[in-house]
C-alpha cells in the first residue's frame, strides 16, 4: 500500500511539474522585430497586465529576418515582416494560419488595411504600423531647393553626403521611380535599367543604414537620406531644419504586420500580445513614440493635435496618391532584385 501511495505521489508530482512548466512557457513571448520599433513602456505595461515576459531580438531588414527564420526555423513566437515578405513567407509555408477569433480587437483594424493582396483575408497577418519611405533633407547643410525630387539625389554636391537604407526593395524602388516604373516592377528589362541607373548613384552614398538612420542626419554625417517617416519624424523633432520630402516621381508606402512563424512555441502569448497592441490607446502610444501611422481606427482621439496634423506621420491625400504600397513579388523576381542589390553594394 505504501508503495502504491508513493507511486501515486510521484505521478502527481510529475503532472504538477509538467503543468507548472507549461504555465511558465505560456508566460513568455519571444518577439523578433525591427530595431527601435516598439516602446519599452508598452512592453512593461503588457507584462504588468498579463504576466507575460517579452524577450526581444531585432533586425534591420526584411532580408535579415527572413534568412534567420529560414536558418533556425524556431525560437521566435512573433515576427513583424513588411507586406512583401508576408506574401513570400506565406507562400513558402513559414507562417502559421491565424485564428482571428482569438483576437477580439481585430475588428478595430481600419478596413483599408484588411484583406490586402499580399494576404487575402488576413489569414496569416495582422497590421501593426504603416508608413512611407521618402527623402529627409537637412536644410542647414544644403539649400532646401537642392533636393525636391528623387532625381536630385544624383546631384554631384551630394557626393559622400547621402544615406540609403539597407534594403533592396527601397533602393531599387528609387531607381525604378526615377525611370517612371512601378516600385513593384517585375519586368527584367526595367529592373536592369534601374540597376544601371543606380550604379551611377553609388559613388555618392556615404552609408547604408536601416538601424537608426536619423543619427547620421542629426550628427551631420549625411545631408540627405532615403528614410522611413518615423525616423524623419524623430529627427525633425530634434532638428527642425530636417525636412521630409514626398518626391513627385512617387515613393513607397508599406505595412508591417504581426505574423506567427511556424516554429513558434508560445502561440497563446502571441495572440494575447497582438490583441493588446490593437487597442486604440496602446496603438496611439506606439505611434506617438515611434512616429509611424497606426492602422487602427479610433487612434487619432488619443494623439496630440500636433501629431495628427503632422504631414510626416499623416501625409495629405494629394501626397498619399503619389505613394505606392510595396506588394509581394514572386521568388524569381525577388532573386533578380537581390542579385542587383549585391552588385550595387559590392562595386
Amino acid at each position: 500500500m505504501k508503495t502504491i501511495l508513493r507511486g501515486f505521489r510521484l505521478a502527481l508530482f510529475a503532472v504538477m511539474a509538467a503543468v507548472s512548466s507549461g504555465n511558465a512557457a505560456d508566460k513568455v513571448l519571444n518577439l523578433y522585430i525591427w530595431s527601435e520599433y516598439i516602446p519599452e513602456q508598452v512592453l512593461a505595461d503588457f507584462t504588468r497586465e498579463t504576466g507575460i515576459t517579452v524577450n526581444i531580438s531585432t533586425y534591420d531588414s526584411n532580408e535579415a529576418m527572413y534568412a534567420k527564420l529560414k536558418l533556425v526555423g524556431k525560437g521566435y513566437d512573433l515576427v513583424v515582416p513588411s507586406s512583401d515578405y508576408v506574401g513570400l513567407m506565406r507562400r513558402q509555408g513559414m507562417l502559421l494560419p491565424l485564428d482571428t477569433k482569438k483576437i477580439s480587437n481585430f475588428a478595430k483594424v481600419d478596413p483599408k488595411f484588411v484583406n490586402q493582396s499580399f494576404d487575402p483575408g488576413n489569414a496569416y497577418s495582422v497590421p501593426y504600423m504603416w508608413g512611407s519611405t521618402a527623402l529627409a533633407v537637412n536644410t542647414s547643410l544644403l539649400p532646401a531647393e537642392t533636393v525636391q525630387k528623387t532625381a536630385d539625389l544624383w546631384k554631384p554636391e551630394l557626393k559622400g553626403r547621402l544615406l540609403l537604407p539597407n534594403d533592396p526593395r527601397e533602393v531599387m524602388g528609387i531607381g525604378l521611380k526615377t525611370l517612371g516604373y512601378s516600385i513593384n516592377e517585375k519586368d527584367p528589362e526595367h529592373l536592369r535599367q534601374a540597376y544601371e541607373k543606380l550604379r551611377t548613384l553609388m559613388p555618392l552614398v556615404r552609408v547604408f543604414d536601416s538601424d537608426s538612420p536619423k543619427q547620421a542626419l542629426l550628427s551631420g554625417e549625411v545631408a540627405v537620406g532615403l528614410v522611413w517617416n518615423g525616423e524623419a519624424y524623430t529627427a525633425n523633432n530634434e532638428n527642425r531644419a530636417i525636412r521630409y520630402v514626398y518626391p513627385p516621381e512617387g515613393f513607397s508606402l508599406w505595412v508591417d504586420s504581426f505574423c506567427i512563424p511556424r516554429g513558434a512555441a508560445n502561440i497563446e502569448s502571441a495572440y494575447r500580445f497582438i490583441d493588446y497592441i490593437l487597442q486604440p490607446k496602446v496603438s496611439a502610444a506606439i505611434s506617438e513614440s515611434m512616429g509611424y501611422s497606426s492602422p487602427i481606427a479610433g487612434v487619432s482621439e488619443f494623439l496630440p493635435e500636433a501629431m495628427r496634423a503632422n504631414p510626416i506621420v499623416n501625409p495629405s491625400a494629394q501626397d498619399t496618391a503619389r505613394g505606392e504600397f510595396l506588394d509581394s513579388l514572386d521568388e524569381s523576381t525577388l532573386k533578380l532584385y537581390e542579385q542587383y542589390w549585391i552588385k550595387l553594394k559590392t562595386k
